[in-house]
């Protein structure tokens, strides 16, 4: 059993995180903070806890995090975790980040796309990149873990096995993605008021999503080269979900079979990854799960790679992936908290 805060706890991620863990065998939540005006009990502020979870959700004091938790997840805007994650590894806490301060290797992208400076490189060098299906190894070994972006993770997972086999070329990627109102998480904006998002499908930050350089450096990582890809991005009037339809050019002659065959073994012992053989393609497929699933087709006359790509952003894509992170550093079934 390990006492686990989560700091951020009134976001869309927060939220999920202790739907989760309330659940969860091995864990106990043992504090809650999030920027609010006075302390309130959590089935307050969320009225579906009420007779589950009898905790309050505090302003944030580091005195009264560290005394109370071993192990932190930080659901906080981007920018800010990188002023709280410090505090905890300076007293020997275990960390996960769900936001971007410490998913770059270089801090020169990260100030380039998020425009700040970063402020901790020491803790960034510690920084293992959560994804599990390509970094467990590390992850386990690791006492702070940077869960990845939700675009990022559903692109990795539908291109890498492609990448890794060489029979995509990797300079022909295009990503058209798709995601539900909840991946802008939870604030006060015109751009997501009901009438603004309603009846329509809105593509924006066209190739200038900041989710693109973190898709670029885990794919060069694979790749052992520069890999850049085109990145379109759009919103639909959904909750949650996000859909990637990735296309990709052959480089050699090969048949939807041995595809099948590739992305089946590079993904046969991952416990989330799913391969849809029937064009069921859907969010709804995975929602309030931590699965992805993966639909391929091969255009052999195009030479055409189409893989489709489906996750919850809150779950696999923030929260889930967070637990599913814990569930390694810990030592417990990965799959704990999460069927």
């Amino acid at each position: 059993m390990i006492k686990v805060g989560i700091v951020g706890a009134t976001g869309y991620t927060g939220e999920e995180l202790i739907k989760i863990l309330i659940k969860h065998p091995h864990v106990r939540l043992t504090y809650l903070a999030a920027k609010i005006d006075k302390e309130e009990p959590i089935d307050k502020i969320f009225p579906h806890f009420k007779n589950r979870l009898d905790l309050k959700c505090e302003i944030f004091d580091i005195e009264k995090a560290i005394s109370r938790a071993d192990l932190f997840l930080l659901a906080l805007p981007h920018t800010v975790s990188v002023k709280i994650a410090p505090l905890f590894l300076n007293h020997k806490k275990k960390v996960i980040d769900l936001s971007a301060d410490y998913r770059f290797q270089d801090t020169g992208v990260y100030e380039k796309w998020y425009k700040v400076k970063h402020g901790d490189k020491t803790n960034l060098k510690k920084a293992v990149y959560g994804l599990p299906e390509l970094y467990r190894e590390k992850i386990k070994k690791a006492d702070f873990v940077a869960n990845p972006g939700c675009y990022p993770t559903a692109a990795a997972l539908g291109i890498i096995p492609s990448l890794v086999s060489g029979i995509i070329n990797p300079d022909s990627v295009i990503i058209d993605a798709k995601s539900g109102v909840t991946g802008a998480g939870r604030k006060a904006s015109i751009d997501f008021f009901y009438s603004e998002i309603n009846e329509g499908v809105k593509a924006y930050k066209i190739d200038t999503h900041q989710h693109m350089p973190e898709i670029n450096q885990v794919l060069s990582s694979v790749a052992d080269k520069k890999v850049d890809v085109t990145f379109c991005p759009h919103l639909i009037p959904m909750n949650r979900g996000i859909l990637e339809t990735i296309y990709m050019k052959l480089n050699k002659k090969i048949n939807y079979a041995k595809v099948l065959e590739i992305y089946k073994k590079f993904f046969k012992l991952e416990p989330f990854v799913r391969i849809v053989e029937n064009d069921a393609y859907s969010t709804k497929s995975v929602a309030g799960t931590n699965f992805c699933d993966i639909g391929l087709k091969v255009n052999e006359d195009k030479g055409l790679l189409i893989v489709v790509s489906a996750i919850d952003n809150l779950l696999k894509g923030a929260s889930g992936q967070a637990v599913q992170n814990m569930n390694i550093m810990c030592g417990f079934p990965e799959e704990s908290g999460l069927l």
